[in-house]
């Protein structure tokens, strides 16, 4: 059986993959398994619109083998403009395709929600029936909520409940860190979300000072890595390569000691 992004011993090493076509993808996939990649996190809303067909799915996902892949279809790029409506039949024409973890924005039939995170019943409700049907494909849920700033440790937590209520597998918020002491403070809520959540978790921060939660925090107990084979122009700059998360998981001693007396 394919693995999934669950019930993982230690945290996987994804590698985005932002490309605008169907080749392009598939050697940024190859390329990311020979550096160590885990899983592929396969964001369509970077592909073109003539290529957006079953077909290129299926040949996209094929690339990775038997490694388990994270959909995304996000508003932008080249999906700017287009309803949620359309946005999520799409996603679920993918994931038919050979996906493993869905991504469902968090206000999904309610764009712009403060916190990317709807309160609204009845754009809830049909965020719920959306996982629902995923659920009943087989597939995996991961719900996103890119904050985009810096929150309270209490604010985090109640995104993550909230999120983990309405049936994600996968809770996901990105904020933002531009201090030291920010940033500690999102290693303490990375602590704190693997203590009070009963899901696996992925709590990123962007800003100017990141990129220690982006690598340590997966040891913190976050999911998975989301890493990138190289910083192109495509590359989300925060995002480690896929060499340099493999090398900090697989070799920083980070566990506590035990003492025998």
């Amino acid at each position: 059986m394919k693995p999934t992004f669950l019930n993982q011993t230690r945290p996987l090493i994804t590698a985005m993959v932002l490309k605008s076509t169907p080749d392009a993808m598939r050697f940024t996939i190859k390329n990311s398994i020979f550096d160590g990649a885990d899983a592929l996190g396969v964001q369509l809303e970077r592909l073109t619109p003539e290529f957006k067909a079953p077909e290129h799915y299926r040949s996209i996902f094929a690339a990775a083998g038997q490694r388990p892949i994270y959909v995304t279809n996000y508003r932008h790029t080249y999906n700017k403009g287009l309803t949620d409506e359309r946005c999520m039949e799409e996603l679920l024409r993918a994931m038919a395709c050979g996906g493993t973890l869905a991504d469902v924005m968090g206000d999904t039939y309610d764009p712009g929600a403060d916190l990317e995170l709807t309160m609204k019943g009845a754009a809830v409700a049909r965020q719920m029936e959306l996982i629902d049907r995923l659920h009943a494909m087989g597939k995996e849920v991961l719900m996103s909520s890119h904050v985009m700033r810096y929150i309270a440790a209490e604010q985090v937590l109640e995104i993550a409940f909230e999120q983990q209520r309405r049936g994600a597998d996968i809770v996901k918020i990105v904020t933002a860190a531009n201090t030291d002491e920010e940033q500690m403070e999102n290693l303490r809520i990375t602590s704190l979300l693997k203590r009070e959540l009963s899901v696996p978790f992925l709590f990123l921060s962007g800003g100017t000072h990141s990129k220690i939660h982006r690598m340590i925090g997966p040891m913190l107990g976050c999911v998975t890595y989301l890493a990138v084979w190289q910083h192109d122009e495509c590359a989300v700059p925060t995002q480690p390569t896929v060499k340099n998360a493999k090398q900090v998981r697989d070799h920083f001693d980070y566990l506590p000691d035990t003492v025998i007396e």
